[in-house]
């Protein structure tokens, strides 16, 4: 809890500085040791134990027992790399929904674009809707600019923080309103992988669902990151960035576009993993001592790979072999986090 940053709206310019930028590196190669670590460690344990030699010597050579090479190349490996790319997007996606904002609470969770997004996905689940495969996160995103355009068009009639929460609240539980309805029409098989699917889950994905985001995330990640600059003038206020010359509208609009892509893709997927996009930039905000954009993105995108891998090796071992949608261990971790924020709110208000 220490880690939480207070919210800064005053990006400064010596948050630039060689000592600061020294301090962000230090961070980011710690954060990427971090989650190498993790990765040997989330090939090495499960139901089948492998040493760190043999697993070194099935990445990067033919050795190996084929028992473990399948384990790691058709098991292990897909669903590390999707849960390091799933908590880049939604860490990222998250910092840019709040910045664009000035909301501390805002995530995709919470104001209503994930569970659009997982209405859509529902719907094709379901009713077997035959779509190509690729163009799943498309019709996520569809679903989640539903919700998204309505928060958008929100901030022209209120900046309250905590309104803008209760409009995506209210949103939320319209779309998991009709998530039930539709749940009610389904098949016991289809019913029991959509209630896996809606708490947000990385079993049995495999390369074919890595493949699926991958593209997303080639694009959007990119994308995000040069946002850096307009992220900063929107933290000073509509008035101000107005003045430097910023289309507030617009850019906000596409900002939104670019997070809710990155939401939609990992929702298509996984489903609606929570919290991670809200936790992982405060946490960064509070390690960096900076609200610039700049160094938050690309830090918050290594802190939620790590915050949704280690997330996920959780949530495979501790009832092993069982195993728990990891889902379930970051609404346990971000739920007292996102009171405490609501709880700041109320204070400041």
């Amino acid at each position: 809890m220490t880690a939480i940053a207070t919210y800064s709206t005053q990006p400064q310019d010596n948050q630039r500085a060689p000592a600061q930028l020294s301090w962000v590196a230090v961070v980011g190669i710690v954060l990427l040791v971090a989650l190498c670590g993790l990765g040997v460690l989330a090939l090495m344990i499960g139901i089948t134990r492998i040493a760190p030699g043999e697993v070194l010597a099935i990445l990067f050579s033919e050795g190996g027992e084929r028992v473990p090479r399948i384990v790691i190349w058709e098991v292990r490996l897909p669903r590390f790399l999707l849960g390091a790319l799933a908590g880049m997007a939604l860490a990222v996606s998250g910092a840019m929904l709040q910045d664009a904002l000035k909301n501390e609470l805002a995530e995709p969770g919470l104001l209503g674009v994930s569970t659009g997004a997982s209405l859509v996905v529902a719907v094709v689940v379901i009713f077997n809707v035959a779509i190509p495969f690729g163009m799943l996160p498309i019709f996520a995103l569809a679903g989640g600019l539903c919700a998204g355009m309505v928060i958008l068009l929100a901030t022209r009639l209120t900046r309250d923080p905590v309104r803008m929460i209760l409009i995506g609240a209210a949103m939320g539980s319209l779309f998991g309103a009709l998530i039930t309805a539709v749940v009610v029409l389904g098949e016991p098989d289809e019913l029991r992988a959509l209630y896996s699917y809606l708490v947000g889950s990385l079993i049995g994905r495999d390369w074919d669902a890595l493949y699926m985001v991958l593209p997303w995330i080639a694009v959007a990640l990119p994308i995000a990151l040069f946002f850096g600059r307009p992220l900063n003038l929107l933290q000073l206020g509509d008035d101000m960035a107005e003045g430097l010359g910023l289309p507030v509208f617009r850019t906000r609009a596409v900002i939104f576009t670019v997070a809710i892509a990155l939401n939609a893709a990992i929702v298509a997927v996984c489903g609606p993993i929570g919290f991670v996009a809200l936790v992982a930039p405060h946490m960064v905000r509070g390690l960096l001592q900076t609200s610039d954009a700049r160094q938050v993105l690309p830090i918050s995108a290594l802190l939620g790979a790590v915050l949704l891998t280690g997330s996920d090796l959780l949530a495979r071992e501790i009832f092993s072999p069982a195993e728990l949608p990891v889902g379930l261990v970051t609404v346990a971790v971000g739920s007292p986090v996102a009171l405490f924020l609501l709880r700041r709110l109320l204070v400041k208000r």
